[in-house]
C-alpha cells in the first residue's frame, strides 16, 4: 500500500502553474495526433488533390486562348466547366463506392491515373468537340480525388482536430491553383497562344509521378476498414437513399440536404474560379503577367482561408462556420463584380477576402460530410453528396458564359452570390456533428 499522501486540491479560483500537456496540443498538434501512417496518409491525400487543383485550373487559365483558337463563343467555353463537372459527379459517385468495397488508397489511385491521363490528352485535340470529350472523361478522375482522399485522412483524424486536420487537406487546393498561375505565366510569356494552351494540358502529368510515389506507402485506417469489411451493406446506393422507418433513422434526408448544401457552395465557388481570369483580361484589360499578380492575391487569400476555416469548423461547428462564410462570400462575390473601372487597386485588394471567404467555406466539408454517414457507406455517400454539388452547380459556370454576352462577364458573376443562399438554406436540414466519433 502506497503511504504517499494524496495531493491537495487547488484552491478555489486558482489555477495550477503547469497545466498538462498532451501531444495534439499547440499548433501543429493537428498532424501529431495522425501518427505515422496517418501522416502519410495526409500527404497522399495532400498531394492528389493539388494535383487535381491544377489539372482543373489548366482550363479556365488558358479559356481566352481556347477560345480564339477554336472560335467559341462565352456559352461554348462555359460548357466546358459544365461537362467536367457533370461527368465528375459519375466519377465522384463511382469512386466512393469502389472505395467502400475495396478500400480508399486503391480508389485513390485509380482517380489520379484518370484524371492525369486525359488531361494529357487535352492537350493533343485537333478540334472543339474532342477537347469536350476528353476533358468529360479527365472529369470521371477529377471527381473522385477530393471525396475519397477526404474520407482516408478524416479516418485517421480524432475528433477534436478533424475540421482543422481536413482543412489543411483542403488548403492544397489553392497550392495547386497557385502552380497553375505560375506555369500558366511563364507557359503564356514564352510561348505563342495557339502552342501554350496545349503545353498547360501536357504539364499536368507531371505531377502524377510524385503522388503515386506517395501512395506506394499509404494505407486505410486499420479500425475504419475492419468496420467497414464487417457490414454486409457497404457501398450501397441503397442505404443512402432509405428513408427512417419504425422510429429508425434513415440517410434519405440527410443525402437530399448534404447534396443542396454542396450545389450552394461549388456553384458560387465554380462560377468565380471558371471566370474570374476571363473578367480580369477580357474586362478588365489586364496582361497575362497583370492576370497572374491578381490572381496571387486570391489565390493567398484562398490558402489562408481554408486553413483557418478549419480551425473555426472545430471552434464554432460545422454548421455555424458554413453559414458565416456563405454570407460573407455571397458579399465578396457583389462588391467584386461591381467594382468601377480604373480602380484597379481596389480590385487587386479585394481579391484577398474574396479568395479567403469562398474557401473557407469549403474548410469543414470534408469532416461535416465524413460525420454524417456510418463507415459502411461513408465513401458512397460522400462521394455521391459532394458530386451531385458539383454536377448541378456546374451549371451556374455555363449561365454565367451565355448571360456574359447580354450583361457582362462581371455583370454575371453575381450569380454565383445565388449559390451560397442555397447552401445556407440547406443547413436547416442537416444536425451539427462537431465531436462526433468515426468507426
Amino acid at each position: 500500500m502506497s503511504t504517499t499522501p494524496p495531493p491537495r486540491p487547488a484552491p478555489s479560483g486558482v489555477r495550477p502553474a503547469h497545466p498538462e500537456r498532451t501531444a495534439e496540443d499547440g499548433a501543429s498538434g493537428w498532424l501529431r495526433a495522425l501518427g505515422p501512417r496517418g501522416r502519410r496518409a495526409f500527404a497522399g491525400a495532400f498531394g492528389g488533390y493539388a494535383l487535381d487543383s491544377y489539372d482543373y485550373f489548366t482550363l479556365p487559365l488558358s479559356m481566352v486562348a481556347l477560345s480564339a483558337y477554336f472560335g467559341l463563343s462565352k456559352g461554348q467555353t462555359g460548357l466546358f466547366t459544365t461537362v467536367t463537372l457533370v461527368v465528375s459527379a459519375v466519377g465522384g459517385a463511382v469512386a466512393g463506392v469502389v472505395a467502400d468495397r475495396v478500400g480508399r488508397v486503391r480508389a485513390l489511385m485509380i482517380t489520379v491515373i484518370t484524371y492525369a491521363v486525359f488531361t494529357v490528352a487535352c492537350g493533343f485535340a485537333p478540334d472543339y468537340e474532342t477537347l469536350l470529350v476528353f476533358r468529360a472523361l479527365q472529369g470521371l478522375g477529377f471527381g473522385g480525388e477530393w471525396a475519397v482522399g477526404a474520407i482516408l485522412v478524416a479516418e485517421y483524424a480524432s475528433a477534436r482536430h478533424r475540421g482543422r486536420t481536413l482543412g489543411a487537406v483542403q488548403s492544397s487546393w489553392a497550392v495547386g491553383w497557385a502552380l497553375a498561375a505560375v506555369v500558366y505565366t511563364l507557359v503564356f510569356s514564352f510561348v505563342g497562344d495557339d502552342l501554350a494552351w496545349r503545353v498547360m494540358f501536357w504539364t499536368g502529368a507531371l505531377p502524377a509521378l510524385l503522388v503515386v510515389w506517395l501512395r506506394r506507402r499509404v494505407h486505410d485506417a486499420p479500425t475504419a476498414t475492419a468496420a467497414r469489411e464487417q457490414d454486409p451493406a457497404r457501398g450501397s446506393f441503397a442505404a443512402i437513399f432509405r428513408p427512417g422507418r419504425n422510429g429508425a433513422p434513415g440517410l434519405l434526408r440527410t443525402t437530399v440536404f448534404a447534396s443542396l448544401l454542396s450545389t450552394g457552395v461549388q456553384g458560387g465557388y465554380y462560377t468565380l474560379a471558371t471566370w474570374v481570369p476571363t473578367y480580369l483580361k477580357s474586362e478588365r484589360g489586364l496582361s497575362v503577367v497583370g492576370t497572374g499578380g491578381y490572381l496571387t492575391f486570391l489565390i493567398s487569400g484562398a490558402f489562408l482561408g481554408y486553413l483557418t476555416g478549419g480551425h473555426l469548423t472545430d471552434r464554432l461547428g460545422r454548421r455555424t462556420n458554413i453559414w458565416l462564410f456563405a454570407l460573407l462570400s455571397a458579399v465578396c462575390v457583389l462588391a467584386y463584380a461591381n467594382i468601377p473601372h480604373g480602380a484597379d487597386t481596389l480590385l487587386l485588394v479585394l481579391g484577398f477576402p474574396l479568395g479567403f471567404c469562398m474557401s473557407a467555406i469549403f474548410s469543414g466539408f470534408g469532416s461535416y460530410l465524413s460525420e454524417l454517414y456510418p463507415t459502411a457507406v461513408r465513401g458512397t455517400g460522400q462521394g455521391f453528396t459532394y458530386n451531385t454539388g458539383r454536377a448541378v452547380g456546374a451549371v451556374f459556370p455555363t449561365l454565367v458564359g451565355f448571360l456574359a454576352d447580354s450583361w457582362g462577364v462581371g455583370g454575371a458573376l453575381v450569380f454565383g452570390a445565388l449559390g451560397y443562399g442555397l447552401a445556407a438554406l440547406a443547413l436547416l436540414g442537416l444536425p451539427e456533428t462537431r465531436g462526433r466519433e468515426l468507426a
